[in-house]
């Protein structure tokens, strides 16, 4: 068990825990010449003997040191509220119980200190004052011990009380990746560097390795100690020190507030979306995109809280909120947050985080905040997940859900109606309606474009994405495709996607123009006109050119110079001709062939490179034998010999 104490300055909280421990809690020379607690302070004592060693971490109850206290409550078992009985309940009193109500902490002992400078009525009155504190939070039942550090009255009570406590306190579970807030760093002589804090999560053990974040430097664990004893292994519910290495390690790379996680755990964040509750004590609501100080972990990052639900949350409030961070943290779900004002001198709230990986679009829409609502609900992924995946049309990753919920994959129990697409970033989970639902729009904008565009085939890949306005990234959008068309609902023409029964068509101005052009072409042969000597607006025939081109009736060898396909097709047949007499064709023999000039044949001769039938070799080719134009058998038929004279 891991005991933290909490309360205002100079209510007794080191003497107690010497009074218990038989050790002094502040081991600063300026803490002990001061008489006041200034950063966090860590014991370890048997209750009784035969028990095992209880940690007790010690706080500071100065305000301007709430900060280390922050740091020190997290991941306790239980905490010791200390109240003096000569002073009673005091700000610092207050502020801790609130951020320990805010992180969750089970259970809670109050100790009333300082019990020999008053008389017994003084005693009964602060009783009163703790009870009506408590009466409306989850401790309202916590035992009161009352008791002396400097007398001993008292001392053996609590003990007995902290005791019980830790017969009922269960073994964290240590299932999932290994978590440790990092609280203190310091240089061993002869070992090497040294970090300790409470383990969230998880298992370690000696040998392996294990990620500083948020720098994501891998580093290995030499030796460990749990609950102040060397050990193998350690496990969630610890406090743990850790000798490591790696290369190039320095003290000065860890600070208080960096993580040692798992290797598949590393994902630093800077936006969280989280349970916000506001203190009933405060005396004004809080507005939207408020700053804040922000204590994650052993963490206190500034940033800015969005509210999702309204632009104010009034004092006692709760609320869906997303936290844009200004530095990286890591954080998995249910994680405890505590938010203080901008100047870090008062607790405004807290809450618990939904999800470490929170979008920065669409976070107040209605499926957003449906899916928020699951997460506030659910515990566990199986609960969790058909209520995520009904309100999500782009899918969910789920290295992201490994990480949020620290649920390896392989622990995983999917239900059946959940489908895993493996798309070229990564595998995205679907539900299997929500992924059948994403079909028929697709084909809906796919025959409208088909009904403003009659005269072209259809969109390429990326133009039906932008046409139908898909919110789906890329990948996926092109594994969605894929299975329409491997089920035949879309099918291709070169790059051009349709829908099987669309069949391009020519406006009745393009036909009748294209009937008017279209023996220009049949008479020129090898030597098709420009588009500015068909007599026409250069504009229009243009336009209707490239469609006839997108139709496969004409091929655009350079801009403007149109051939038809069966005159392409003769000067491929050619081509294959001359290969046969050789096995490379030049520029000289081609031009000679067709009649025209050196540079309209290279034109044509590029063009056959860039379809793929050709392969330049300088200034020669040659055949490509996996060119599907080389293997159409009537291009290997010989030229017709023109009838003699």
């Amino acid at each position: 068990m891991i005991v933290g104490t909490a309360g205002h300055i100079d209510h007794g909280k080191t003497s107690l825990l010497q009074a218990l421990t038989g050790q002094a809690g502040d081991r600063r020379r300026e803490e002990r010449e001061r008489g006041m607690t200034i950063d966090l302070g860590y014991l370890y004592a048997a209750l009784e003997p035969g028990a095992g060693l209880t940690g007790f971490i010690d706080v500071p109850g100065h305000e301007r040191f709430t900060h280390n206290m922050l740091a020190g409550a997290q991941g306790i078992d239980l905490v010791l509220l200390v109240v003096a009985a000569d002073d009673g309940v005091m700000p610092q009193t207050r502020e801790h119980l609130a951020i320990v109500e805010l992180l969750g902490i089970a259970r809670a002992l109050v100790a009333i200190t300082k019990c020999d400078r008053v008389e017994p009525a003084r005693v009964s009155i602060v009783r009163g004052q703790i009870q009506a504190l408590l009466a409306s939070g989850p401790y309202a039942n916590a035992p009161q011990i009352a008791l002396s550090s400097v007398t001993g009255e008292g001392v053996e009570a609590l003990r007995q009380a902290l005791l019980d406590a830790q017969r009922e306190v269960r073994q964290r579970s240590t299932s999932g990746g290994f978590r440790l807030a990092i609280d203190r760093a310091f240089s061993v002589a002869g070992a090497g560097i040294v970090v300790t804090g409470t383990a969230l999560s998880g298992r370690v053990a000696v040998g392996d390795t294990l990620v500083l974040s948020p720098q994501g430097k891998p580093v290995r664990v030499r030796g460990l100690h749990a609950q102040n004893q060397a050990a193998d292994t350690a496990m969630a519910g610890q406090r743990v020190a850790l000798n490591l290495s790696a290369e190039r390690l320095a003290l000065d790379q860890i600070h208080r507030g960096h993580w040692l996680l798992a290797e598949w755990l590393f994902a630093p964040t800077q936006r969280l979306d989280i349970d916000l509750r506001l203190l009933a004590s405060e005396a004004k609501a809080f507005e939207h995109f408020q700053p804040v100080h922000v204590h994650l972990g052993t963490q206190d990052v500034t940033g800015r809280v969005a509210l999702l639900e309204s632009a104010s949350l009034v004092p006692g409030g709760r609320m869906f909120a997303q936290v844009l961070l200004n530095a990286p943290v890591h954080a998995v779900k249910d994680a405890p947050v505590i938010l203080r004002d901008q100047s870090a001198q008062r607790t405004l709230g807290g809450g618990r985080v939904l999800d470490p990986f929170a979008p920065s679009r669409h976070r107040r829409s209605p499926e957003r905040l449906a899916q928020l609502q699951a997460l506030d609900i659910g515990d566990n992924l199986e609960e969790v997940l058909p209520a995520l995946l009904a309100h999500s049309d782009t899918g969910l990753d789920p290295r992201q859900l490994e990480r949020q919920f620290n649920r390896p994959r392989a622990t995983w129990r999917l239900p059946d109606d959940v489908r895993l697409i493996e798309t070229r970033q990564g595998p995205l989970l679907f539900s299997s309606a929500r992924w059948e639902a994403l079909k028929a729009p697709l084909l809906e904008h796919l025959a409208r474009f088909h009904q403003l565009e009659p005269d072209q085939m259809g969109p390429d890949r990326d133009r039906l994405r932008r046409f139908a306005a898909s919110v789906l990234e890329r990948p996926t959008f092109i594994c969605l495709l894929d299975e329409l068309l491997a089920g035949g609902a879309i099918v291709t023409s070169g790059p051009w996607l349709h829908l099987p029964a669309h069949q391009v068509r020519l406006s009745d101005d393009d036909e009748a123009l294209w009937q008017r052009l279209q023996p220009l072409f049949e008479q020129a042969g090898f030597d098709p006109p420009w588009v500015r000597h068909l007599g026409h607006d250069e504009a229009t025939v243009r336009l209707l050119l490239r469609k006839m081109a997108r139709l496969g009736l004409l091929h655009q060898v350079v801009r403007d110079l149109f051939y038809t396909d069966a005159m392409i097709r003769r000067l491929a047949a050619m081509l294959l001709q001359m290969a046969e007499l050789g096995p490379v064709i030049q520029v000289a023999a081609f031009r000679d062939a067709v009649g025209l000039g050196r540079k309209r044949s290279i034109q044509i001769l590029e063009y056959f490179d860039r379809i793929g039938l050709t392969r330049r070799m300088g200034d020669k080719r040659q055949i490509r034998p996996d060119s599907a134009l080389a293997r159409e058998p009537e291009l290997r038929q010989p030229e017709p010999r023109q009838p003699e004279d």
